[in-house]
C-alpha cells in the first residue's frame, strides 16, 4: 500500500459565509460514536439543499476517524471543530501532540487496522496538518455537493 500525502499544509483560512456547526472535546471513544449520531442527526435537518447524501456519509466516517485516530495516538485535550463554506465541509481535529503528525499506516494486513489516515484521503478533496500556537491540526475537506469520493467517477445516470 503506498502512502497518502499527509504533508503539512495550512488550515483553509475561514471565508466570508464560513460558518462553524459546532465545536467538542471528547475524551473517549464512547463519546466519538455519540457524537458521530447526534452529527448525523443535526446534519440531516441542517445540511445544506446541494449537500448530497454521500458527502454526508464521507463526512461522518471522515469526522469518526480523525477524532479516533486524536484520541489514540494525540494528547487531550482534543478539540474538534466542524464548519461549512459553500461548496464543502471542514473537520479540524487538534491535540497538544505537536510532535506526532499522522502517520499512515504501511505495509500492515488490513486486519490490524491503522488504516484511517488511508481512508480519508481517498475520501476527502484536500486534507493537512499543521501547528498553531503548540497544537497539532488535523483536518479535511468534504465536498458537499458529491455523491462520491474525489478521484471516483461518478455512476452513469439512467
Amino acid at each position: 500500500m503506498t502512502r497518502p500525502n499527509w504533508a503539512p499544509r495550512p488550515v483553509p483560512p475561514a471565508s466570508l459565509g464560513a460558518t462553524v456547526l459546532g465545536r467538542w472535546e471528547p475524551h473517549s471513544a464512547v463519546e466519538v460514536s455519540a457524537s458521530r449520531r447526534r452529527l448525523a442527526a443535526k446534519m440531516h435537518d441542517g445540511a445544506p439543499a446541494t449537500a448530497d447524501e454521500g458527502a454526508l456519509e464521507r463526512l461522518l466516517l471522515v469526522h469518526e476517524e480523525l477524532v479516533s485516530n486524536a484520541l489514540r495516538h494525540g494528547r487531550p485535550p482534543i478539540c474538534v471543530e466542524l464548519s461549512t463554506y459553500s461548496t464543502y465541509w471542514l473537520v479540524n481535529v487538534s491535540d497538544a501532540a505537536t510532535d506526532r503528525p499522522p502517520s499512515p499506516a504501511l505495509d500492515r494486513d488490513p486486519a490490524h487496522g491503522g488504516l484511517g489516515l488511508h481512508m480519508v484521503a481517498h475520501l476527502c478533496g484536500a486534507r493537512g496538518w499543521t501547528v498553531i500556537d503548540n497544537r497539532k491540526h488535523v483536518w479535511a475537506q468534504i465536498d458537499v455537493t458529491r455523491p462520491e469520493a474525489p478521484g471516483v467517477p461518478p455512476a452513469p445516470g439512467c
